[in-house]
């Protein structure tokens, strides 16, 4: 190098390849949103220089992995301090938090082992997803009619609809729904447990 070339960030930093796995604890009913996220995130990546393949794993639980690997431990670290990058962790306020992280120094055979290549899986159909609205609105709205309701036959209809909304969306969005989702995840996301376990068998 030229006396006075300037020096590279990365200079004097491994040219070996890099895999990264980073682990994720997953808010629950969110495993699916996680899974489409990983999947877009790896889809950015793939976009950046010395970017050499990824996966999103799941390991039971809440915890999930997104694996990539690079040609060199600088152009991976140049990802991982992007602004790109950091636009992709913002999304992930309520969703999912780190929870460790590592790298490994080549590991082919290991990387290509546990690397999942499916796609994303795909959304419910409308009909399971009106199935499930329809449970989480049918019995409050029956109830709120039957309890309530007769008490406020002299307010306003404008009025009485409003407390009635109120209600019942409040109920459907913190108590019902989350739990329905949880309860119909395997009918709603079939794919999503087909990769659960593949990836386990592989443990296995």
């Amino acid at each position: 190098m030229n006396a006075g070339e300037p020096l590279s960030v990365w200079d004097g930093v491994t040219s070996n390849p890099v895999t990264v796995t980073v682990a994720y604890r997953v808010t629950p009913g969110r495993a699916a949103d996680f899974h489409s996220w990983g999947w877009a995130m790896l889809g950015a990546t793939a976009r950046q220089p010395g970017f050499l393949g990824g996966g999103v794993l799941v390991d039971g639980g809440a915890e999930w992995h997104v694996v990539y690997r690079f040609a060199s431990e600088g152009s991976a670290l140049a990802w991982e301090k992007s602004p790109s990058r950091a636009q992709w962790d913002a999304r992930l306020e309520g969703l999912a938090q780190e929870a460790a992280r590592r790298r490994v120094r080549g590991a082919r055979a290991w990387f290509e082992a546990q690397t999942l290549t499916p796609a994303p899986p795909a959304p419910p159909s409308k009909w399971k997803l009106w199935f499930v609205n329809m449970s989480a609105v049918f019995p409050p709205v029956l109830l709120f009619n039957l309890t309530v309701l007769p008490y406020l036959g002299d307010l306003n209809a404008l009025i009485r609809t409003l407390l009635l909304c109120l209600c019942v969306t409040a109920l459907v969005t913190w108590i019902l729904m989350p739990r329905l989702q949880r309860f119909f995840r395997k009918w709603l996301y079939p794919s999503l447990q087909a990769l659960r376990g593949r990836h386990k068998r592989r443990a296995t």
